[in-house]
C-alpha cells in the first residue's frame, strides 16, 4: 500500500482496454445476438422447412414429404446444439480471459451457467411467439451441447498439455 491510500495491487480485470473487453466479450454478445435472431417468428419450423429442404435435396436429392418431417426436425435439434455448444465455448473464452488463474472449475461452470440462462431465455421468449414453442427440453439439449462442446475443449487442452510436457522432458 503506498501513502496514498490507493493499494497498489490490482485485480485481474482492473486496466484492461476497451480493446481487451471487446476481444473477450465480443463473440458472445455476438453469438446471442444470433440466437436472438434465431428465436424469432421467421426462423419457425413452418418459415424453415423450405430453405432446408431445397438445401438437403441439392446436397442429398429427393425426399418424400413423410421423410422429410423427420429429417427436418433433426435438422432443426442438431442446430440447437452445435448452436449452444459453440456459445459455451465463447463463454467459456471470455470468462478464461477475464479471470485467469481461476480453480479448475470455476471458469467451465460460469461458461455453463451463462449458456443455460441464455438457453432459458429463448425458449421462454419464444412461448409468447405464435409460431414458435418455448420448451425444457431444448433447454436440455442446448446445455448438453455446451456439455460436450467444454468437454471436447478440456480434453484438447489436456492433449496439448501432456504433449508439451513429454516433449520438453
Amino acid at each position: 500500500m503506498s501513502n496514498s491510500g490507493v493499494s497498489l495491487e490490482r485485480s485481474p480485470t482492473s486496466g484492461r482496454s476497451a480493446k481487451y473487453w471487446m476481444g473477450a466479450w465480443l463473440p458472445v454478445v455476438l453469438m446471442v445476438t444470433a440466437i436472438a435472431i434465431e428465436s424469432t417468428p421467421w426462423f419457425g419450423s413452418d418459415h424453415t422447412t423450405g430453405p432446408m429442404r431445397a438445401a438437403w435435396e441439392f446436397l442429398f436429392g429427393r425426399v418424400s414429404d413423410a421423410a422429410w418431417v423427420p429429417i427436418h426436425h433433426m435438422i432443426r435439434k442438431a442446430g440447437h446444439f452445435v448452436g449452444y455448444g459453440l456459445l459455451g465455448l465463447t463463454w467459456l473464452r471470455a470468462w478464461g480471459l477475464t479471470l485467469p488463474g481461476s480453480n479448475f472449475l470455476r471458469i467451465p461452470l460460469l461458461a455453463l451457467a451463462g449458456t443455460a440462462l441464455v438457453a432459458s431465455a429463448d425458449e421462454w421468449h419464444q412461448t409468447f411467439l405464435p409460431n414458435r414453442t418455448g420448451r425444457w427440453q431444448d433447454v436440455l439439449l442446448d446445455c448438453c451441447g455446451a456439455v460436450t462442446l467444454l468437454l471436447a475443449a478440456f480434453a484438447v487442452r489436456s492433449f496439448r498439455a501432456r504433449r508439451r510436457l513429454t516433449r520438453d522432458a
